[in-house]
């Protein structure tokens, strides 16, 4: 029987504030500086030639069930990850690419959105040092904004993309973040129906400059089930469909977020069709790498020898249906240990599928923090804020259990300083929570439907009454 939001509130609550620190378990992957930990004993190289891989049912090609996504690269600003104005640290990407493809990745998927527009050039560069066949390119048609949905802007957009990645074909192509807007019907006709570019990307796939052809997809539903019947009529066939997938969001993607949908029942209906699913936010922007205290340690409890993110990892990776799995590995350390779930996967048992779903994932989803995925869609800011960064300070220190609440609380004078001394250590002051304007310019790109100005707002007030000292 489910306990009641309040309930697991007061559940997470009390046992984070009581719990005993633990170390490095709860640091996640966040900060570069920290290694990601192993089991005792077990060395962070994982051993060569042992990737497990899936099958592509549409041509038989071997793909890696590691992905690495490269959404979030190494920038030469080693001070501030998250300033997605940086420039790429290419030295250090291809240090990444090369340990990768070492030990059997082979699937590399990026999209003219990502890291300021500059993870394809990155992703370029990077792999062209190697032969084409050794891997498999993924990205997507990114066109969000009204400039980019004529029929000739996106079709620059598609070949730059090409130019960019260094390559005459790409192997996966994803029609970018279906189901986004007030209205995601009236948005996808005018980024790809009425402007003729759908079809146009058919006779591509036809063409063998595309490969496979799919979407990804976040938000409305109904569209979600539009396509699908689409791919049933055979309007349109899509031999893909990348969809948010882990413990917490296969039953409580719509408690998260009310416009979300459950991965159970995306899943299902892929499966239904035997479409191949692509996984992405394995880890959901770093919360199941950092994960609250009590739900840690009951983790550890069930397992000590295996890491907090190895069960995040080897959960998305269990299901058959699941082609590959695209993981964000900015820092070596994430890709070392992102590899030690894949070479090879250990599936998850039918018990352990149990023991997330029911004592981790309905603990935590009553967890009060953003639904920030860090994915930087919103940035960049036209008032300089940095988004991201002010919810993953603010997500830290709540998952941490560590938020100043009321002033009478004996740990109150402790967390304030904490709380006030790392915001200003994470986030410089001009690029803070208070510059808000609430112009909502970032609302619509974010695939998670965060009232994001609201937010701004409830944390700015939070903010000055920690300085004033005020409960």
């Amino acid at each position: 029987m489910k306990t009641t939001q309040q309930g697991r509130r007061g559940f997470l609550k009390s046992a984070s504030i009581g719990a005993l620190t633990l170390t490095s378990i709860l640091n996640g992957c966040r900060n570069k500086n920290t290694s990601t930990p192993t089991s005792k004993g077990t060395s962070l190289d994982s051993p060569k030639g042992k990737m497990t891989y899936r099958t592509d049912p549409h041509t038989g090609e071997k793909v890696s069930l590691l992905g690495f996504d490269m959404m979030k690269l190494p920038t030469q600003n080693n001070d501030s990850p998250s300033d997605s104005n940086a420039p790429i640290d290419q030295e250090r990407v291809n240090q990444l690419v090369d340990y990768a493809l070492d030990h059997g990745v082979n699937l590399y998927a990026t999209s003219p959105a990502y890291c300021n527009g500059q993870s394809e050039t990155a992703t370029g560069n990077a792999l062209s040092r190697h032969p084409r066949n050794s891997y498999l390119l993924s990205t997507q048609l990114s066109n969000f904004n009204p400039a980019t949905w004529s029929r000739k802007a996106s079709q620059e957009m598609f070949r730059k993309s090409l130019k960019c990645l260094q390559t005459e074909y790409v192997d996966y192509l994803f029609l970018h973040e279906v189901g986004m807007g007030d209205d995601p019907l009236k948005v996808f006709n005018k980024r790809y129906i009425e402007n003729g570019i759908l079809d146009w990307l058919v006779e591509q796939r036809k063409k063998g400059i595309i490969k496979h052809l799919g979407f990804s997809f976040h938000g409305d539903i109904s569209l979600f089930d539009l396509l699908l019947q689409w791919h049933d009529e055979g309007k349109y066939h899509f031999d893909c469909v990348l969809i948010e997938l882990n413990y917490l969001e296969w039953d409580y993607a719509n408690e998260i977020n009310p416009r979300n949908t459950d991965a159970r029942y995306l899943y299902g209906e892929l499966e239904k069709r035997q479409i191949p699913a692509f996984v992405m936010e394995p880890l959901l922007g770093g919360c199941l790498a950092s994960l609250p205290q009590s739900v840690a340690m009951e983790l550890k409890r069930k397992d000590s020898q295996k890491s907090i993110t190895s069960w995040a990892f080897r959960y998305a990776g269990t299901r058959s249906g699941i082609l590959s799995v695209l993981s964000d590995l900015t820092y070596m350390e994430q890709l070392k240990d992102a590899l030690l779930s894949y070479c090879p996967l250990v599936p998850l048992s039918e018990s352990e599928m149990r023991f997330l779903h029911k004592d981790i994932a309905e603990e935590m989803v009553g967890f009060e923090a953003i639904p920030c995925i860090d994915c930087k869609y919103c940035m960049p800011c036209p008032y300089g804020l940095d988004i991201p960064a002010i919810f993953t300070h603010y997500n830290k220190m709540k998952n941490e259990g560590r938020i100043p609440v009321f002033s009478q609380d004996k740990d109150y004078a402790r967390y304030r300083r904490e709380f006030l001394i790392g915001y200003n250590r994470s986030v410089p002051s001009l690029r803070q929570a208070d510059h808000c304007i609430g112009c909502g310019e970032c609302v619509g790109h974010c695939p998670q439907r965060i009232a994001i100005p609201q937010e701004m707002k409830k944390i700015d007030r939070f903010v000055e009454k920690l300085k004033q000292g005020m409960s």
